[in-house]
């Protein structure tokens, strides 16, 4: 079983200015008791997979592993409270790196699988529209009339997206490009995902804003939602207090750790006192 020391050392290191290796910072925490029994507690026998897939996820991604360890570890931590892989192949969830802080992202598949696991979605899609695609849409009403035989080329003009309730409920929206662009201006605070996959961010703004309009949301969706950094409100603030309650739970536990340590070592040095004493009453 791994000691809080190497852990305390790699904290230590780093709020010294110290060069820590990103993957030994990665592993110190998750090896650490505090950080494992959390994984535990959500993901029960899932955990040890899951831990190794941060592992991997650092390993693969130099951005990554310029970040800070804690935040990567509570970045993955709000994933696995989704119950969603943070695999940057499968799109559900993403660390994602900004400057030398990692945050948690949801992917627009997120979202749609936190939907259908609510019971109360019969359908749920996003797509793009390209060039010729699009016969009408009209905003008022919601009627969206798309022909996909008529496409003259594979160029985006915008974005639908489109859910059923299981009780019949409908609502279709349609994003034109340049909507699309214009949120991104207004609300996003880093091009990271935008550059790296442009098209997945813009389903997502689509569905995200979709359903938080007029979709149904469990308390999951609804803590997702809190949570996502795309968020309009107070991500910084968010991402903080992710990272401070992780912090926090390694270093009480620290705590707690190390007077039980000392007070081990007093009790062996007195009961080592007593053994001296009664040996030297003998003689």
């Amino acid at each position: 079983m791994a000691t809080n020391e190497s852990l305390k050392n790699q904290l230590a290191q780093r709020k010294n200015g110290g060069s820590v290796s990103p993957i030994s910072g990665i592993k110190a925490l998750l090896n650490s008791d505090s950080v494992k029994k959390r994984f535990e507690e959500i993901l029960e026998k899932r955990a040890p997979q899951y831990m190794s897939s941060i592992i991997n996820l650092v390993n693969s991604d130099a951005n990554l592993q310029k970040c800070d360890p804690m935040s990567v570890i509570s970045s993955a931590m709000v994933a696995a409270t989704l119950d969603l892989p943070v695999d940057k192949n499968l799109g559900y969830a993403w660390i994602v790196p900004y400057g030398n802080r990692a945050q948690f992202q949801l992917g627009y598949k997120g979202y749609v699988q936190l939907a259908l696991r609510t019971g109360k979605y019969r359908a749920i899609n996003a797509i793009p529209i390209r060039e010729g695609e699009l016969v009408s849409w009209n905003p008022l009403t919601e009627e969206l009339v798309v022909d996909f035989t008529k496409r003259k080329s594979d160029a985006i003009i915008g974005y639908a997206g489109y859910f059923e309730l299981v009780n019949g409920f409908r609502k279709s929206v349609y994003w034109t490009k340049e909507e699309i662009e214009a949120h991104r201006k207004r609300f996003s605070k880093s091009d990271f995902g935008w550059k790296n996959d442009y098209d997945a961010m813009a389903l997502k703004t689509v569905i995200r804003n979709m359903l938080s309009k007029w979709g149904i949301l469990s308390i999951e969706m609804q803590e997702a939602y809190v949570k996502d950094i795309d968020s309009e409100h107070h991500e910084e603030e968010k991402s903080d207090e992710q990272y401070i309650y992780v912090a926090a739970e390694v270093l009480e536990a620290e705590a707690q750790d190390e007077p039980a340590t000392q007070e081990a070592s007093q009790e062996e040095n007195t009961e080592t006192e007593h053994h001296v004493l009664e040996q030297q009453t003998l003689v």
